[in-house]
């Protein structure tokens, strides 16, 4: 069935072909319209606003670097015009179809064709991905760069293709800046890429396919670079990406056997109706465990106070280093699965994550096998994917983990799979002839 496919022409034309999902998600935005005050949106639109006022964070020592520039950037535009909230999300609507077109057409340059549809169709249809779609978040935005790189990476190290090769590595480069600027998470990844691509040519500088990821990272380094000296003339530090990563890392750290290691907004937990889902003595439970260090902590503000949520983060660890072992774990199973949530209410909905995060596992599973044993003959752009996407994996697990942030980096997973998929394995629904 799918060889007859192949003939019909709508299928090379995928700007045609996932139209009809981009009418789905217009029509998923307008069903849940965004209030402006739903998770972080109000910081995004807060710093949004910022930007239309000539500044992006407050002077010192009301440093604020929660999240970087690349979001509020793309959506101040939106504010300045007074545009409604629902326009922003429906350019969000617009950012995961075109990801889609994208990721198809980086497909469509490495794999089979039925590959390339299997793969591009299960990101179109990834519901895991669509929470954050209705809202003024920066996840589908994020998703876009990402298909883009993927894509740019995927012309970069095609085998004999040479054909405007520069353009392909500035548009990788740029797009893996900007997702830096976006996700400041993934800023010490682009750091630890920089420098591993500067060792693989420097010791082998005959190699071109070292010489162009080196580029890619040199560009998105450059694209990151002028965030980079603004948050040193306003903080003094080098590679300072944000002001709440050591908040985030003081709750992967707590010591509490009923504290798994999420994030709490505050300590003072309001009711269900209020969009929290905790049990009842909750807010007594964190008062005693937290009340002291906070008092401490928010004696401070800006830089001062994130370094103070880092030293009471390192002390709990050091005392502590087996519970905060074993909160990387639960980390690791809020960021594929969505659970655990320390002394929460169960959520039903959390059952709709494991039938296509446990999918995408198993496949993670399977794909690394082969990876590891084939690794010199795997195409090098899909090595330095895997090396940024599993940095990014294992950082991300050191500190509050959550599932939008593995969302983000579902299509270079879903390519991947191709690629193993493609050399490895052979596909046959109908039954062979006895």
């Amino acid at each position: 069935m799918l060889n007859r496919i192949h003939d019909i022409k709508i299928f090379h034309r995928p700007w045609l072909l996932f139209l009809p999902f981009l009418v789905l998600y217009i029509i998923f935005v307008l069903i849940f319209p965004t209030n402006g005050h739903q998770g972080d949106e109000e910081r995004y639109l807060m710093f949004a606003d910022n930007i239309i006022h000539g500044f992006y964070s407050p002077p010192p020592p009301n440093v604020n670097l929660t999240n970087g520039p690349g979001w509020p950037l793309m959506i101040a535009p939106f504010l300045a015009l007074g545009l409604p909230l629902i326009s922003i999300t429906i350019f969000n609507a617009f950012c995961y179809y075109v990801s889609t077109v994208f990721l198809y057409k980086a497909l469509k340059e490495t794999v089979s064709f039925n590959l390339t549809l299997i793969f591009s169709f299960a990101w179109a249809c990834y519901y895991v991905a669509f929470q954050n779609m209705p809202f003024t978040h920066t996840e589908t935005f994020t998703y876009l760069l990402i298909s883009v790189f993927v894509y740019a990476m995927a012309r970069i190290f095609k085998p004999g293709s040479q054909e405007g090769i520069r353009k392909y590595i500035f548009l990788a480069g740029f797009m893996m800046g900007f997702v830096v600027l976006t996700k400041v998470a993934f800023g010490f990844v682009m750091i630890f890429t920089l420098v591993g691509s500067a060792l693989l040519w420097l010791f082998n500088r005959k190699a071109v396919n070292y010489k162009k990821g080196l580029f890619v990272s040199l560009i998105a380094f450059a694209t990151v670079f002028p965030y980079m000296v603004y948050i040193y003339n306003l903080t003094g530090r080098v590679l300072y990406w944000s002001t709440t990563a050591g908040s985030t890392l003081y709750w992967a750290s707590s010591p509490y056997k009923e504290e798994y290691g999420d994030w709490k907004l505050e300590l003072k937990q309001g009711p269900v109706e209020m969009g929290n889902y905790n049990i009842p003595g909750v807010t007594d439970s964190l008062v005693a465990h937290h009340q002291a260090d906070y008092n401490e902590i928010y004696k401070y503000s800006g830089v001062e106070q994130d370094d103070m949520w880092k030293k009471k983060a390192m002390e709990n660890i050091k005392k502590h280093p087996m519970k905060y072992l074993q909160n990387c774990v639960y980390n690791v199973g809020r960021l594929i699965f969505h659970y655990p949530f320390s002394q929460a209410v169960q959520r039903p909905k959390v059952l709709l994550v494991f039938p296509a995060n446990g999918i995408i596992l198993t496949l993670m599973l399977f794909c690394l096998i082969p990876t590891f044993i084939n690794w010199r003959k795997l195409n090098y752009g899909v090595r330095y994917m895997l090396l940024f996407t599993f940095l990014y994996l294992g950082a991300s697990t050191m500190v509050t983990a959550y599932v939008r942030m593995f969302t983000v980096i579902v299509p270079i997973l879903f390519f991947w799979f191709a690629m193993i998929f493609d050399k490895t394995v052979k596909i046959n629904l109908k039954f062979n002839k006895e």
